[in-house]
């Protein structure tokens, strides 16, 4: 016979005070395992208020992963309608055997309500029930409840105080809307699944990195080009997120593509030297062009990026190259379609292009900026013409 407990939540979303109850009641009971059920439609809950339930289960796994004695169960996320506890409890018997011994963990405030809850005889009659205090509750409030229902219901009540922390998944969504941190409240898995999945109102902007990084841009770049620098990380965000992209790196990409377009010529070849940045005779005919290149050597030594995807995208965000990986193509567009660009030609359909279909929307911006420059007497880097040569083919298919 095993012991097992059940916790039950919502677990929007589970928190480090979920993850150590849990814990604190099965090393207190010497529990075999804990199940965590997330909540499928609860009735004191409004309909529609909840996370989506695909979104809530994977972060109770993520939350979960590393404690090889929690397990994680779809049983009120797969049932249609309410969920109720002792459905709940029935059905998690049935799955894992009548005969162990279970265990609903539940705090003191759930403690004082279960008078209320549907069928309370049947549910405190199908196993066993782990209180664990809250803040706030005042213990001869409690032990008059625990009293009440031994008495009614012959309940089976074990009671603990070991367990204190004030966290609230309410709070945690609130700071996360605000922008603030909530590092040590949820594991890192799951704040990394929050930031991913933009869940709660999560921005890119929000990571705590960024705000250096827009105070030294503020500082280095004419206020125009600071305002392009915004305009283009927000608009790499939006096609990041059309096209299933990482829009933490998106806009970490877009917000530094031209760290160093605002260098004067002196700083430019000086940092060229220092950082290794090669250069052919096009780049030293055109220094305008160089800012890209350096860009990505000043975003690694002056910003501490390491990401290579993030580099590239810095890198080739003037010149584009053949093959360029999804998250270059986002930048090379994005600069060249952010809200605040100047009207061009072409731009409308670009733009448009740059939402359904990437390579064909590269393809139209590459023979654009070629046909831009070629007008005006400039040279079109190798790097464009090979690149353009390469996404034709998808323009053609777009025409």
């Amino acid at each position: 016979m095993e012991k097992i407990g059940i916790m039950g939540g919502t677990f929007d979303p589970i928190h480090i005070g979920h993850l150590s109850l849990a814990e604190a009641v099965r090393d207190e009971l010497d529990l075999d395992r804990v199940i965590f059920v997330p909540a499928g439609e609860p009735p004191h809950k409004e309909r529609g208020s909840l996370g989506s339930a695909e979104d809530r289960y994977n972060m109770t796994l993520l939350g979960c992963k590393d404690n090889p004695f929690f397990e994680i169960s779809r049983t009120e996320l797969d049932r249609e309608g309410l969920s109720y506890s002792v459905d709940t409890i029935r059905e998690i018997k049935k799955l894992y055997g009548e005969d162990n011994r279970f265990y609903f963990i539940l705090g003191a405030d759930s403690l004082m309500e279960l008078d209320n809850w549907r069928e309370p005889k049947t549910l405190l009659s199908l196993c066993c029930f782990a209180a664990v205090a809250r803040p706030g509750f005042k213990s001869k409030k409690i032990t008059a409840q625990l009293k009440k229902l031994k008495e009614k219901y012959n309940a089976d009540i074990k009671y603990t105080e070991s367990v204190r922390l004030e966290i609230s998944s309410t709070d945690i969504r609130n700071k996360i809307s605000q922008g603030k941190s909530v590092k040590y409240s949820v594991t890192e898995a799951v704040l990394e699944y929050i930031r991913e999945k933009g869940l709660y109102g999560f921005k890119p902007e929000f990571y705590p990195e960024v705000r250096g990084f827009k105070n030294k841009l503020k500082a280095e770049l004419k206020p125009n080009r600071y305002i392009h620098t915004l305009g283009v990380a927000g608009e790499a965000v939006k096609l990041a997120e059309k096209h299933g992209e990482d829009k933490h790196k998106a806009y970490i990409a877009g917000l530094l593509h031209d760290c160093a377009k605002n260098f004067d010529n002196k700083r430019t070849f000086r940092f060229c030297k220092e950082y290794g940045v090669a250069l052919d005779d096009i780049l030293r005919e055109q220094p305008d062009l160089i800012h890209s290149f350096l860009g990505a050597a000043a975003a690694e030594r002056e910003y501490g990026i390491e990401d290579k995807d993030i580099l590239n995208a810095i890198r080739y965000h003037t010149t584009g190259r053949p093959g360029m990986s999804r998250l270059e193509m986002i930048i090379y567009l994005a600069d060249m379609t952010e809200p605040n660009r100047v009207y061009y030609e072409g731009l409308d359909k670009i733009r448009e292009l740059s939402y359904y279909d990437l390579k064909g929307a590269v393809a139209e911006a590459l023979n654009e900026t070629i046909s831009f420059n070629r007008e005006r007497g400039r040279i079109v880097h190798p790097l464009s013409l090979e690149a353009f040569e390469f996404y034709k083919n998808f323009r053609e298919e777009v025409i």
